[in-house]
Formats: C-alpha cells, sequence, structure tokens
C-alpha cells in the first residue's frame, strides 16, 4: 500500500478506537480562533498526540486537538491548531488532518486563517471570503503516487470554493451585519513574512491577501471531494504596505480582537450549512 496511505488508514484506525462520532462539517481554526471550541456543544476531543503518527502543531497558539460536537443540529468535527509546511512536516503531512477529517464522515471543509491583507481599502481586523486561491509557491500535496482511494490523478481546481457555500456566508455576514471582503488568497512557504518586493509581485498575480497555510488544504480537500469555504481575518497589512515591521504577537493580537465577530460569523454560516445537508 502506498506509504502516505497507509499512514493515513493507521490515523483513521487510532481515531475510530477512541472516539465513535461522524462529523458532517468539519472546521479548520486558524490564529485567534481557538476558543470557538467553547461555542461547539462538545461530545468528545482528541489530542493529536493520541493519534498514532499524527503531526503536531509546534506554533504558539494552536491548541492541538480535535474537538467533535455539534453546532446547531450539525456534527462537526473542529481542529484547534493545524500545522504548516514551514514546520519542516511534508506537504502530505500537512494534509493529513484534512484527509481524515473526510474519512471521518465530513463532506464540507471550513478554513480559517489569519493572513496579510494586500487590496487596497482592507484595514487589520477585516475579514476576507476566499473566492479564489494561487497556490503555486508551496509543492502540491498531490505530488507523487496518486492514492485513487481520495481522488482522481488530475483533479479540476476550476472551482475549489463552493458557490453555494460562499453565498450562505455572505447571506449570514449581512443579516448580522458584518463587513465582508472578498478575494484570493496567496499561500506562501514561510515562515518570514513577505518582502515588499514579494508583496509588489502578488498584487501583480492577482492576489488580495497573503499567508502561510489553507491553500494546500483546500487542494487536498478538492482531490477527495469536499465542499471547501475559507475565510481570512485580516491580522495585518502586508509588509510594504504597513510603515511597521511586522510581528507575530501583534498579528495574534489583531486576530485576537477580531475573534468574537469571527466567531458570530463562523457559527451562524455552519448553522446554515448545516440546514443544507
Amino acid at each position: 500500500m502506498n506509504e502516505v496511505y497507509q499512514k493515513l488508514q493507521n490515523c483513521f484506525k487510532s481515531v475510530k478506537e477512541k472516539i465513535n462520532f461522524i462529523p458532517e462539517i468539519a472546521l479548520v481554526l486558524g490564529s485567534g480562533l481557538g476558543d470557538f471550541a467553547s461555542r461547539i456543544k462538545m461530545e468528545a476531543e482528541l489530542d493529536y498526540h493520541e493519534i498514532e503518527g499524527f503531526p503536531v502543531s509546534t506554533v504558539a497558539g494552536h491548541t492541538g486537538r480535535y474537538v467533535f460536537g455539534r453546532i446547531g443540529r450539525t456534527p462537526v468535527v473542529c481542529m484547534q491548531g493545524r500545522v504548516h509546511y514551514y514546520e519542516g512536516y511534508s506537504m502530505a503531512d500537512v494534509v493529513l488532518p484534512i484527509r481524515l477529517m473526510k474519512l471521518m464522515g465530513a463532506k464540507i471543509l471550513f478554513l480559517t486563517n489569519a493572513s496579510g491583507g494586500i487590496k487596497q481599502g482592507m484595514r487589520a481586523g477585516d475579514f476576507m471570503l476566499i473566492t479564489g486561491q494561487i497556490a503555486s509557491f508551496v509543492p502540491s500535496p498531490l505530488i507523487g503516487e496518486n492514492i485513487d482511494g481520495l481522488g482522481t490523478r488530475f483533479p479540476d481546481m476550476s472551482r475549489i470554493y463552493d458557490e453555494d457555500l460562499q453565498k450562505i456566508i455572505k447571506k449570514t455576514a449581512l443579516d448580522f451585519e458584518i463587513d465582508l471582503k472578498e478575494g484570493v488568497y496567496l499561500q506562501m512557504a514561510g515562515p518570514q513574512y513577505e518582502s515588499p518586493e514579494e508583496i509588489a509581485m502578488c498584487r501583480a498575480l492577482g492576489a488580495d491577501a497573503v499567508g502561510m497555510s489553507t491553500a494546500c488544504e483546500a487542494i487536498a480537500a478538492n482531490h477527495m471531494g469536499m465542499k471547501i469555504a475559507g475565510i481570512s481575518c485580516i491580522s495585518n497589512m502586508a509588509a510594504g504596505i504597513s510603515p511597521k515591521p511586522l510581528t507575530h504577537d501583534e498579528i495574534q493580537e489583531t486576530a485576537d480582537l477580531a475573534a468574537p465577530k469571527f466567531q458570530k460569523l463562523l457559527y451562524e454560516s455552519i448553522v446554515k450549512m448545516g440546514e443544507c445537508l
């Protein structure tokens, strides 16, 4: 059996031995959203360390566990903390948690992150609905032998982010008077923040926000046939736009301040998504 697929199956077996729960929606919590798990009607939790062979995040502010429960009537699995390519993991390991949630039963993947704003008119604390992505600056998680049990060798990527889910999120933002921008997310490898020249390049390529996660996860989920939604919290303006040097502490602080409104948008959107399943 393919080594990547074998590792995934081992992780799945490890989860099933401990958790008897079938989610319909999978949620990845980015920086500043760790407390969202407290809004879930929790039925179980599982620390990443308890899953055989599971990659564990080394980033401050990322708790490192799956939370299982319900939002409204919808069963969900929530990732409190993700792993990143810059931590030294292979791209197969970076997307393993996403693939694992699909094997658990999730049909929808809701991705969130903290990112740097590029689009004119954006400011720190804004929210951006991800309508498209650029992942050309990190290795594809699909490189290597294709795992036919997960998806086709050459998957289409023309509509990664589901339009029906976007409509739900936009309607929710409107209902609760939450300002929601829209745009294209670009993933860089990190861990260094981008130079002003790199941000100028990103803008020229059509990116509206930049970060170090998400796009590779969306590729893996799309390969497996999941419906995908994504929102970025603009935690800072990118280098060359912001007059101040970028620091992780300041970005985390902005994400924390935006969290209550972000949590409201996520919660109510998921309730509506669940009603459509």
